[in-house]
């Protein structure tokens, strides 16, 4: 099976042929980019394309590997041998009833393929992924309480997703098929648009996307306007019906867009943004 878009997501060639050579080379595909171009997104497009399962692992900053794998629950186990006389003790006497079994091991375990999807690993601690190279390039790990290999019976196609936040181990990064998804083009980004809002008149596009460049473009932003932040923005202006005259200026110079918060994120942009329209106001 090979991945050739879908109806939601836009893919770009490059990004269509990273997800099958990762497939074909069996290999965890690693995808950078800016927030918000669509790094989660895909893993859950691929397996709705390909009719896979799709188990997601959100990483946090508190999030060790070994809870991918397993967590034995030794408190709970406690407290019902305080309890036994319940049932006789019948279910502490067993461990199996207080190990709880992780993303990884679902994926290992589950009847068919599985897509599985790492999300956002450059949160975690920095040994978070040296900790899962064992793991991720054997497709097996051992549990200790239990003593039992656990053994991937199918082996899940893997998607890492990396806000660039921290670099990841050069081990890690060996056992990946890479992949950076770049800013969208303004050809691509109507393609986006055009999924999302497939009757937006082509007037309101143009402009939109005219200020959106200017946004972006902007020297000196803290943080740019991603893909995400458009098409919120785009909602907002079908919704509140923004007039088209809103969004230009007569002179070409750049004006301060209507519901400006969809795009930038904070005072330092606003204030950035603000006196480059000031400026230019002088100036004419």
């Amino acid at each position: 099976m090979k991945f050739q878009g879908s109806q939601n997501y836009v893919a770009t060639q490059d990004l269509m042929l990273a997800v099958n050579a990762a497939a074909t080379l069996t290999r965890p595909l690693l995808v950078k980019g800016e927030p918000g171009t669509g790094k989660t997104m895909l893993a859950e497009e691929v397996a709705q394309a390909l009719d896979m399962p799709l188990l997601q692992w959100h990483i946090k900053s508190t999030t060790k590997a070994q809870q991918g794998l397993y967590e034995y629950d030794a408190v709970s186990r406690l407290r019902d041998s305080q309890l036994s006389d319940v049932d006789g003790g019948e279910r502490v006497k067993n461990i199996h009833n207080y190990i709880v079994k992780g993303v990884l091991w679902q994926a290992f375990t589950a009847d068919k393929p599985v897509c599985l999807l790492i999300d956002e690993i450059d949160k975690a601690d920095i040994e978070f992924p040296n900790d899962l190279l064992r793991e991720i390039d054997r497709m097996e790990f051992y549990v200790y309480e239990t003593r039992e290999l656990i053994k991937a019976k199918h082996r899940p196609l893997v998607f890492i997703t990396s806000n660039n936040e921290k670099e990841l181990p050069d081990a890690f990064l060996r056992r990946c098929f890479f992949h950076y998804i770049k800013f969208p083009e303004a050809e691509t980004m109507k393609q986006i648009i055009d999924v999302h809002f497939p009757g937006l008149k082509k007037e309101l596009l143009t402009a939109a996307m005219k200020t959106f460049y200017d946004v972006r473009n902007l020297p000196g932003l803290k943080k740019k306007p991603s893909t995400s932040e458009l098409l919120d923005w785009l909602k907002l202006l079908v919704a509140e019906d923004i007039p088209l005259e809103a969004l230009q200026s007569k002179d070409d110079k750049v004006a301060v867009p209507p519901l400006v918060g969809a795009l930038l994120k904070n005072e330092q942009d606003v204030t950035l943004f603000e006196k480059l329209v000031f400026m230019q106001s002088r100036n004419r």
